[in-house]
C-alpha cells in the first residue's frame, strides 16, 4: 500500500461527459442515493424500533423484533453507507469510470427490497425476505470485484474480503433468525468485518487527509507513513476480532485484544491528529478512530466476563462502525459535490450526538436501573445525528449544484 499513494475517497473527482445524462444527478455517483437512502433508513428504522419496544406497533413478529433491529442497523442502514463509500472510492483506486445511471438504480431498487422484504415478512414469508435481502451485498461484493480486478488494484482485494465476511455473515444471521438459533456469532462476525474494514480503510485516508491538511500550511510535522508497524496492528486487530467472533469468553481473545488495543492506541498517535485540531471535519476521523482501541479494551474485559457483550456490540458497532460512517459521509459528500470540506455547526452537531450515543447506550447494560432512560436517550441521540445529515447534506446529495453566477 505504502507504495501506492492513497487517493482521498473524498476528493471531488471529474464526473466523466455525459455519465449525468444517464438518469437522475441521485444516480450519478454510489456516494448520492445509498448515503442519503442509509441516513433516512437510519432515522426510520430506529423510529420503528421505539415505536415496537413501546408498544405502538408490531414488526417483523415470525422475523422476531430484536432480530429486525438488530439486522437493520448492522446489514440495512451500514451496509448503505459502506455500500456509498465503496462505489464512490473504488473508482479512484482502480481509475475507472463508477457504477452510474440505471445500474446504480437497479443496485439500489435491490438494497430497498431488501429493507422492504424484511418488514414484510408476515406477509411474504420469512425465508422468501431473507432471500431477498442477502443479494444486496453478494451483488456489491461481484461489482467491486470486477472494478478491482480490471483496475489490477490486488492490494485492495482485503478490503473485498472484509465485503466478503459481511455477506456470509448476513446468511448466517439470516439461517439463525429462520430456525431459532442464535445469531450472536453472525452479530460478532459482521461488527468485526466492519471494524477490520474501518482499520484498513483509515489507515489510508486518516493520515493521508493529515498530510495533506499540514502541507497546505508549509508544515512538515507530518504523521508516520503507512509501514509495516500498521501491518501488524491490522493483523493484530483482525486476530483479535475473528477470536472475539468464534471464542468470545475465552482467555486467550483477551489477551489479544489487549495487546491489539494497545498496538492501536500507538498507531492513532502516530498519526499526531492533534496537529489538526481546528479542522473540525478532519480532527474526527482521529476522534473516531479511539474507538477502535477503546472497543478492544471492552472487548477483552467482556471475555474475562467483566462487561457485558451488548455492551462491547453497541460500542463498536455505534462507536467504530456508525459515527466513521457518518464522519467519511459528510466528507464524501462535500467532496465529491465541490464543496469546501468544513464542518458546519450542524456537521458538529450530528458528530456530537452520535459520539454522545456510542458512549450512552453500553451504559444501559451497566447501571440496568437506568437503562429505560439510557435507551431513550441514546435513541433520540441516533435520530438526531442522522437527522442533521440529512436536513443539511440531502439537498446537495439529490440536486446538480448550480454553477455560480
Amino acid at each position: 500500500m505504502s507504495a501506492n499513494p492513497p487517493v482521498s475517497p473524498s476528493v471531488s473527482r471529474p464526473v466523466p461527459r455525459g455519465l449525468s445524462r444517464t438518469g437522475p444527478v441521485l444516480f450519478s455517483y454510489g456516494f448520492r442515493p445509498f448515503f442519503l437512502g442509509g441516513a433516512l433508513w437510519a432515522i426510520a428504522a430506529m423510529g420503528l424500533w421505539i415505536a415496537a419496544i413501546t408498544g405502538h406497533i408490531t414488526i417483523a413478529e415470525t422475523y422476531g423484533a430484536p432480530n429486525w433491529h438488530a439486522h437493520e442497523m448492522l446489514f440495512g442502514f451500514a451496509s448503505a453507507a459502506l455500500a456509498g463509500f465503496l462505489l464512490t472510492a473504488v473508482p479512484n483506486w482502480t481509475g475507472r469510470l463508477p457504477v452510474s445511471g440505471w445500474p446504480l438504480a437497479g443496485l439500489f431498487a435491490l438494497w430497498c427490497a431488501g429493507r422492504i422484504a424484511l418488514l414484510a415478512s408476515d406477509a411474504i414469508g420469512v425465508a422468501v425476505a431473507a432471500t431477498i435481502d442477502a443479494l444486496f451485498l453478494p451483488v456489491l461484493l461481484a461489482i467491486c470485484t470486477r472494478e478491482v480486478v480490471a483496475g489490477r488494484k490486488w492490494k485492495d482485494l482485503k478490503v473485498l474480503a472484509g465485503l466478503a465476511a459481511l455477506s456470509l455473515a448476513n446468511a448466517l444471521y439470516h439461517v439463525a433468525a429462520i430456525h431459532g438459533g442464535h445469531h450472536h456469532m453472525a452479530i460478532r462476525l459482521a461488527v468485526a468485518a466492519y471494524v477490520v474494514l474501518v482499520m484498513i480503510v483509515g489507515g489510508r485516508i486518516i493520515p493521508s487527509f493529515t498530510r495533506n491538511w499540514l502541507n497546505k500550511f508549509g508544515r512538515t510535522d507530518f504523521p508516520v507513513p503507512y509501514n509495516n508497524y500498521d501491518m501488524v496492528a491490522i493483523l493484530a486487530g483482525a486476530g483479535a476480532f475473528g477470536l472475539w467472533a468464534v471464542l468470545p469468553e475465552h482467555p486467550a481473545t483477551a489477551a489479544a485484544a489487549a495487546v491489539a488495543a494497545v498496538l492501536h492506541c500507538i498507531r492513532l498517535h502516530r498519526w499526531r491528529g492533534w496537529t489538526v485540531a481546528r479542522d473540525r471535519i478532519l480532527v474526527i476521523l482521529h476522534i473516531v478512530y479511539a474507538f477502535i482501541p477503546l472497543g478492544l479494551v471492552a472487548l477483552s474485559l467482556s471475555a474475562l466476563g467483566y462487561l457485558e457483550e451488548r455492551s462491547v456490540l453497541h460500542l463498536l458497532s455505534v462507536g467504530a462502525i456508525a459515527c466513521m460512517m457518518l464522519a467519511v459521509m459528510t466528507r464524501a459528500s462535500l467532496g465529491h459535490t465541490g464543496r469546501a470540506l468544513v464542518a458546519s455547526k450542524i456537521t458538529v452537531a450530528a458528530y456530537t450526538a452520535l459520539i454522545l450515543c456510542a458512549l450512552v447506550r453500553p451504559l444501559a447494560e451497566i447501571l440496568p436501573d437506568l437503562s429505560p432512560t439510557l435507551y431513550a436517550a441514546s435513541g433520540l441521540l441516533w435520530i438526531t445525528a442522522f437527522g442533521l445529515y440529512c436536513l443539511e447534506y440531502a439537498p446537495m446529495l439529490a440536486r446538480k449544484r448550480r454553477a455560480p453566477l
